[in-house]
């Protein structure tokens, strides 16, 4: 038995990786056809394009696993069907419930594998990406990052600090530190919103602190106007996107943003989730079951294909609604995160006890 467990598992594994393969490459190419129209951008060149697609691989590889786990079990199982293999396996006394058990054990240990890329290798090798790119293509040799306090940029003697981007298109919560030329600190001045307009930045709600050689004084402002050649879209480029995030990131940002009395709701939603990621592949896993012992027993390589596309766009579809629906109305995000793979986890257990 072990050896017939062995066999499900190679089969099922070797397809799996296969699809995961082909659609990494295939998501890998069209992110660089993207890429050509940017390509002369300021310093921004092929090789950056290359660089910037070869970073992005590890998130594609966290994102598709699903699709590649239902497809891959799909294939696996499916041509062992079509060589009568899982009828000679089931007249052996072996059960749909060992054969399950059996792709349920590849499945998990390949979640794991993906989950480890997905929290520790993608998160930084996407941030990393997206900072090169935006800084290529930038106007000026401005030098930024990306941190879990939000976004800061060097340019000339003026340190930014950007916390978060407003939903009418200006940002919230800036702090400027300005420098002389001898690099001693003169002026800290924060803002609670900032817009761009007409080639400048206009600061609102401002207040300015002065450091003086032997005194400091402060002063509240109502408006300001601030000449720098930071262009906003750098910002809006490089900003945290929650889907980039660790999930311990996401945790760190999420307390950051409730002690400054931010909206965290898409934070929370995103770190949903990612928690609920080993739930979605085993659901994939156990979508493929009843399908191979039930209606495409006995159908083509490509009416699996399709049947493992169609399942993977309705999910898709589903848990885009479900976290629309869930950010309007308020929904707790565990429930928006949880809803797509609950209903189609209880589909695919009531089909497989039909199957069985």
């Amino acid at each position: 038995m072990k050896l017939i467990d062995i066999y499900i598992r190679r089969n099922v594994l070797t397809n799996i990786l296969l699809v995961l393969l082909i659609l990494v490459g295939l998501f890998t190419f069209f992110s660089f056809i993207d890429e050509l129209d940017d390509i002369g951008k300021e310093r921004y060149g092929i090789l950056q394009a290359i660089q910037f697609v070869a970073l992005e691989i590890p998130r594609h590889i966290y994102e598709l696993f699903p699709s590649a786990t239902l497809l891959g079990s799909l294939l696996g199982l499916g041509m062992m069907a079509n060589h009568n293999e899982l009828t000679v396996i089931r007249a052996a006394g072996v059960s749909i419930l060992r054969i399950a058990l059996a792709v349920f054990k590849v499945g998990i240990v390949l979640t794991l594998i993906a989950m480890l890329i997905g929290e520790t290798l993608a998160p930084y090798s996407e941030q990393y990406a997206r900072n090169s790119r935006a800084l290529a293509q930038s106007e000026h040799n401005l030098m930024a990052f990306n941190s879990r306090y939000g976004f800061w940029a060097h340019d000339s003697n003026n340190f930014i600090n950007i916390s978060v981007i407003l939903f009418d298109g200006g940002f919230g919560g800036i702090t400027l530190y300005q420098f002389n030329q001898q690099q001693q600190l003169q002026h800290i001045i924060y803002a609670d919103r900032a817009y761009y307009e007409n080639g400048q930045w206009l600061l609102e709600q401002v207040k300015k602190t002065s450091i003086g050689a032997t005194q400091v004084t402060s002063q509240q402002l109502d408006k300001i106007t601030w000449n720098a050649i930071l262009n906003p879209e750098l910002v809006k480029l490089v900003v945290i996107n929650p889907q980039k995030l660790s999930s311990f990131g996401l945790l760190k940002y999420i307390r950051y943003l409730k002690q400054n009395a931010q909206d965290y709701s898409r934070y929370e939603l995103a770190l949903w989730s990612r928690l609920s990621y080993p739930l979605v592949s085993i659901t994939m896993i156990f979508l493929a079951i009843p399908f191979i012992f039930g209606s495409l027993r006995s159908v083509s390589i490509g009416q699996r294909i399709l049947v493992g596309a169609l399942l993977g766009i309705g999910f898709y579809m589903l848990n885009q609604i479900s976290s629309y629906i869930g950010l309007v109305y308020g929904l707790h995000p565990a429930m928006s995160a949880l809803l797509s793979p609950v209903i189609f986890l209880i589909t695919a257990i009531i089909l497989m006890r039909r199957t069985i």
